[in-house]
Parts: structure tokens; C-alpha cells; sequence
């Protein structure tokens, strides 16, 4: 059935595609593996070379990705055309591994019009080259917090991936796949991706409108849908924390059943929640911006450093200085 879908579009069928796979160091296996399995599996249901690709680094030679493996690539950062894709792959500590190098050649290199995307967390290098100003872009949920604060120009989303004109990203992990489906079904019709998915054992096939996570009752195993509304609200008033007495009366509850509820379904008071999702927040900022330690906190809505480094004590047995100094190191 894929090769009669082929068939029917010869104009799409005769001309092999270039995908321009960027390793960068410390990348995600999984997210990589994903894109170029789905690309393999449509040239062999289709019985045709639709697609060929390089992998490529900064500087050439090998890289590492996070679980430890090292790679050869194929040589340095290449000048592309503007028929070829450029999908940078990225994992842990992005910052570090978006050089000057690489940002001047992405500039340069898209001023030539190529399709360029980011798979995992590479969308940041993408925000830090400018090349997402304007567009809707996805990243792992875990650098939400810091891609938010350092890319404010960028519509950032919380789906698996992300087709923006000539950019596309992905959340990482599987989303890989999702979007390659995707790609090769505009490109080579639904079944000829339906194929490739049916090779890959992938049978829940995701769309750009599905979101990373799963709603928050249903991710902390919450049935009241009045706490998970309160939750939400939580998360959505970091800067500016509303009171568990306000959030009560806001869903039409008193604050002792809001009591209840928390120590019911979390085990912990709301005042306590509410003081982890920003403790949350603001360890992810420091691990993931270059924000003072000040503005952290007035993100995380303390309005004395003081009494943020007191929580943050008590919570992760450091002080945000030496967080930040941790963090750093790792750089």
C-alpha cells in the first residue's frame, strides 16, 4: 500500500530529501535514534530512497551523548541548501553545548531558507540564534521555566512537537517520531507513515495539539477536580502566590476542605505544595539561566533573598549561591 501511495505522487517520491542531523555534545540517544529510525523504515516501505541524511558536529570528529556512547560523525558543520533539513539534536546542558560557532553557522546558514528544527532541547539553540523570534517552538518540559525567561519573544508551547513555517521542535524523547510521521506523511501520504509507525510498534500516533505531560489531576493521581483546579492555579501564580484562603473561596470551598483535600490525595498542606512548585521553578532557573540569584527569587515570588535562601535550604540542603556555583562548574 505504500508503494502505491508513492505512486500517486511521483513528484514527491522522485526527489530524495537531505537531513542535516547535528549531534550536539551531551545529546539525547533517544531523541536522535527515534528521527532516524522513522527516516530508514520510510525508505524501506517505500522501496525508495526518499531519504538520506548526515550527522555532523561542531568541529567534527566525535561526540558524546548523555548516556556515556561516542559517536563518529561525518565530518564538521557543513553548508546546507536551502532543500535540505537541518534538525539539531540536544540533551543536558544546552547552554554549554550552544557554542559561538554553531550559533554563527546556524545564522548564516538559514539565511539560505532550509527547514531547520530542534529536537529535545535544542530548540534553545535555535531561540539563542534567533532563528525562533515570532514562532510557536516546544522544549523538554524540564527547561520550560528557563527557555521562558531567557526567550520571551518565542511562543512557547507545551506539545510534543511543533511545525512552525519553515522551524519546527520537539519536546524529546518519542516526539521524534511523531514528527517525522508527520513529515513523511505530508511528504509521502498517511500510509506510507502509517507503515513506518506499524514497523516501529508505535501505535498512538500524536498529533502537535497533544501536550507533553498529562493534565495535572491526572499526573499526581488526583480525582478531586476541584484540587486539581486549585493546582493549576498554583502553578499558573509563581511571581505573585495567591493565598490558600483566596484559592478556597475561588473554587467555592471552604479553607479547611482545602486542608482536607491536599492532606488527603499529597500528604502535605497547601501552603507546603505551593512552596515546592516554587522552589521547583527556581531551581530550574538557576540551573538553566544566568539570572541573579535576586531575580530568581522575585520570579519565585519572595520578596526578601533571605527568606529564599532559607527555603531553599530547607528543601534541598544547599543555598542558591551554591547552587548556582554547582551549576556553573558543570559548565
Amino acid at each position: 500500500m505504500a508503494q502505491s501511495q508513492a505512486d500517486a505522487r511521483p513528484d514527491a517520491s522522485d526527489r530524495t530529501r537531505r537531513f542535516i542531523f547535528v549531534l550536539l555534545p551531551e545529546f539525547t540517544l533517544l531523541s536522535f535514534s527515534a528521527a532516524l529510525e522513522a527516516l530508514r523504515l520510510a525508505n524501506r516501505m517505500s522501496g525508495k530512497p526518499l531519504y538520506e541524511w548526515r550527522i555532523v558536529g561542531d568541529g567534527g570528529g566525535m561526540v558524546r551523548c548523555s548516556a556515556g556512547t561516542v559517536f563518529e560523525l561525518d565530518g564538521d558543520l557543513p553548508e546546507v541548501s536551502r532543500a535540505d533539513t537541518v534538525m539539531l539534536c540536544g540533551g543536558i546542558d544546552i547552554v554549554s553545548a550552544t557554542t559561538k560557532r554553531l550559533l554563527n553557522w546556524l545564522r548564516r546558514e538559514a539565511r539560505k531558507g532550509p527547514v531547520v528544527g530542534g529536537l529535545c532541547t535544542a530548540s534553545w539553540a535555535l531561540a539563542e540564534a534567533g532563528l525562533m523570534d515570532g514562532k510557536r517552538a516546544t522544549i523538554h518540559w524540564e527547561n520550560h521555566d528557563g527557555f521562558e525567561e531567557e526567550f520571551p519573544e518565542v511562543s512557547l508551547t507545551k506539545s510534543v512537537f511543533v511545525i512552525d513555517g519553515n522551524r519546527m521542535s520537539t519536546a524529546g524523547g518519542i516526539s521524534s517520531i511523531d514528527l517525522m510521521l508527520k513529515l513523511v506523511a505530508d511528504q509521502h501520504g498517511e500510509d506510507l507513515a502509517n507503515a513506518v509507525a506499524d514497523q516501529l510498534i508505535y501505535s498512538a500516533i500524536r498529533t502537535d495539539r497533544d501536550t507533553q505531560r498529562l493534565s495535572t489531576p491526572t499526573r499526581i493521581g488526583v480525582r478531586h477536580p476541584k484540587l486539581g483546579e486549585v493546582i493549576k492555579k498554583m502553578e499558573a501564580a509563581i511571581e505573585e502566590p495567591i493565598s490558600p484562603a483566596l484559592l478556597a473561596g475561588q473554587v467555592g470551598m471552604s479553607t479547611r476542605q482545602l486542608e482536607r483535600l491536599f492532606r488527603r490525595y499529597l500528604d502535605r498542606s497547601p501552603k507546603r505544595y505551593y512552596m515546592e512548585l516554587r522552589l521547583q521553578k527556581a531551581r530550574n532557573l538557576l540551573m538553566q539561566t544566568d539570572m541573579s540569584v535576586i531575580n530568581v527569587a522575585l520570579a519565585c515570588g519572595f520578596a526578601s533573598p533571605s527568606h529564599f535562601s532559607k527555603c531553599y535550604r530547607a528543601q534541598y540542603a544547599t543555598t542558591p549561591y551554591r547552587e548556582r556555583g554547582s551549576s556553573s562548574a558543570k559548565e
